[in-house]
């Protein structure tokens, strides 16, 4: 008999979870699984516009989705990396004040580790993100990461998308139905729980009881299986992480052909900060906030501010979120993925790269002999240090700021706001920087280089001049910082820019079909 998977919750992490398990676990082959997703047309997709890590290239590539499908139909435009503005000054001090965490990694040509000359002072003024690798320069011309002639999902630059997320789960949709996945527009109204306190099955209005050997909780912040059901705690982080609302909005390009931004840009503001994502015809725009710091109405006010010529008229959506996770997110038979698992906050993408992880840890875990127990401990304890991990980083944003103008700056600064283990990091790289030992690469979704941009953007200082004697290659460090400048300068010469790529796709396909 095929085993049977139910996921609860569409959105896109429902439909990603199922398009991505239909392919590796073989929904379409007599001895794949069954694979039914239930949703409810009565709630609806945030759908504020999302970005994406890397990774999203190899999930969209497994589903089977064409990139320039992916460019038409949901609006999506090329990042690479996020743009922070004002997270180290307040503005009004005079400073230019902002940095990058771009996608690529810097390495030289000859594998020579170019971070230690530069804390030396060989890579000239600029700021690390600018002299290890071409990217920020070219990002910040707003050009695309790949030619038209690369193929799908591949180009010279690293790289990732944005995109209207209501518009993403209905390709998504699509996809996961073609390749096997049985689809229900139903209403759940009841969660039975087994004698040993599984799930015995869920209820619905309109195909009555619905049950599997896997449950799939992908019901957002409402977790009706792994939260309401099966009583799993909600691990708050807002001792850390302060931020709680969030106020979105769209606003139309002033003119159809203006530049389209290649970074997400974040900018910090008096009690959070402001996102700033580029699509194809129109940019979404939210302010993310700490309402222990602000009220929601000095909060659409600073949005509205930011909005410019016309933000008065813009039709805002308000949204409360705690920041936290479970600590135990697969529990007998049924595992939470998306929102239902955790939410931090949109700062670094981490909403749909968790979606993504925990898609490929079922696909890899699935216990096709039944041993639920098993699995289950695995992915318990790798998701929790993945959430632990990814929290440090995130905090990392706020607490080696400089600013120090209003409350919601100086309580994160304050050392009770920051976990130990980040607070032990920090101690390491005091006189070394940021490496690979400080990464674990099964559980870590930021690697060594993440850490490196966003602690050198925001004036983090390494004191490493007792090495100094050791490093002998300087002549050859120089030189390896005049190429990264001499690979900007070309890729700003030869690459498109990113609204003509997203043009281009408009009506081709890219790579080796794209002159057909």
């Amino acid at each position: 008999m095929r085993k049977r998977i139910l996921i609860v919750g569409g959105g896109t992490a429902g439909w990603l979870t199922a398009g991505y398990l239909a392919k590796r676990l073989g929904a379409d082959l007599a001895g794949g699984v069954s694979i039914t997703l239930v949703e409810s047309k009565d709630i609806g997709i945030l759908g504020v516009g999302e970005g994406t890590f890397p990774t999203i290239r190899r999930t969209l590539a497994t589903i089977g989705i064409d990139e320039a499908e992916l460019i038409r139909r949901c609006g999506a435009t090329f990042k690479q990396g996020a743009k922070f503005v004002h997270w180290r000054h307040a503005p009004g001090q005079g400073r230019t004040d902002h940095y990058s965490h771009p996608f690529q990694v810097a390495d030289a040509s000859d594998g020579l580790d170019l971070l230690p000359y530069w804390l030396l002072g060989h890579g000239g003024a600029e700021n690390w993100d600018e002299v290890s690798n071409p990217q920020k320069k070219a990002a910040d011309a707003m050009r695309a990461p790949k030619l038209a002639t690369n193929p799908d999902y591949v180009g010279p630059l690293n790289y990732a998308f944005h995109f209207d997320a209501v518009a993403l789960a209905g390709l998504l949709r699509e996809h996961a139905v073609r390749n096997g996945v049985r689809h229900l527009t139903d209403t759940v109204s009841e969660v039975l729980l087994a004698e040993d306190g599984a799930i015995g099955g869920v209820r619905t209005e309109r195909n009555g009881m619905l049950d599997a050997d896997l449950y799939i909780d992908c019901t957002g912040f409402r977790a009706e299986l792994i939260g309401k059901a099966m009583k799993v705690p909600f691990r708050s982080c807002r001792d850390v992480l302060f931020c709680n609302r969030a106020i979105a909005a769209q606003l139309p390009y002033a003119k159809p052909g203006d530049p389209i931004a290649s970074y997400t840009i974040s900018t910090a503001q008096e009690s959070g900060w402001i996102w700033d994502i580029g699509l194809d015809r129109r940019r979404g725009i939210g302010h993310v906030y700490s309402s222990d710091h602000s009220d929601d109405e000095t909060a659409e006010r600073v949005l509205r501010g930011y909005l410019g010529a016309g933000g008065d008229k813009a039709e805002v959506r308000h949204f409360k979120f705690d920041a936290g996770y479970r600590e135990v997110n697969w529990v007998k038979n049924c595992v939470a993925v998306g929102l239902s698992s955790g939410f931090f906050e949109p700062l670094e993408a981490t909403g749909i790269a968790f979606a993504e992880v925990s898609a490929g840890m079922i696909a890899n875990l699935f216990p096709w002999g039944g041993d639920y127990e098993t699995s289950a401990r695995q992915f318990n304890a790798n998701m929790l240090r993945r959430y632990e991990r990814a929290l440090d980083f995130i905090k990392l944003h706020y607490c080696i700021s400089e600013r120090r103008d209003t409350a919601f700056w100086r309580d994160n600064v304050a050392d009770t706001s920051i976990p130990d283990s980040l607070l032990e990091l920090l101690d390491r790289w005091r006189f070394r920087p940021p490496n690979e030992l400080d990464i674990d690469g099964q559980v870590d979704i930021f690697t060594d280089a993440s850490w490196q941009y966003v602690l050198y953007g925001m004036g983090w200082k390494t004191d490493i001049s007792a090495k100094a004697g050791a490093l002998r290659y300087a002549d050859d460090a120089r030189r390896a910082f005049a190429e990264v400048r001499r690979q900007a300068d070309y890729a700003i010469r030869n690459l498109p820019s990113n609204r003509d790529l997203v043009a281009y796709a408009q009506h081709h396909h890219f790579g080796a079909r794209a002159a057909a």
